[in-house]
């Protein structure tokens, strides 16, 4: 579980990186193969991570990880 940082609107979002048969972006459940989730994995608290979406690049702060 990640809690990130939106630089861009200083949002606080949370994400669970799963395997594909749990994934759900409704509970935000991401796939640890979804660009997001590749960007995050590895990472640490306070790391400051980019993601390039299709709608258009995302920076992130990293506040916590927690493994749960």
């Amino acid at each position: 579980t990640v809690f990130l940082l939106d630089l861009e609107n200083n949002k606080k979002k949370v994400y669970k990186i799963v395997g594909k048969d749990e994934a759900d972006i409704k509970k935000n459940y991401i796939y640890f193969k979804s660009p997001i989730a590749k960007a995050l994995i590895g990472k640490k608290k306070k790391d400051l991570i980019t993601v390039i979406t299709p709608s258009g690049e995302k920076k992130f702060e990293i506040i916590n990880v927690k493994y749960i």
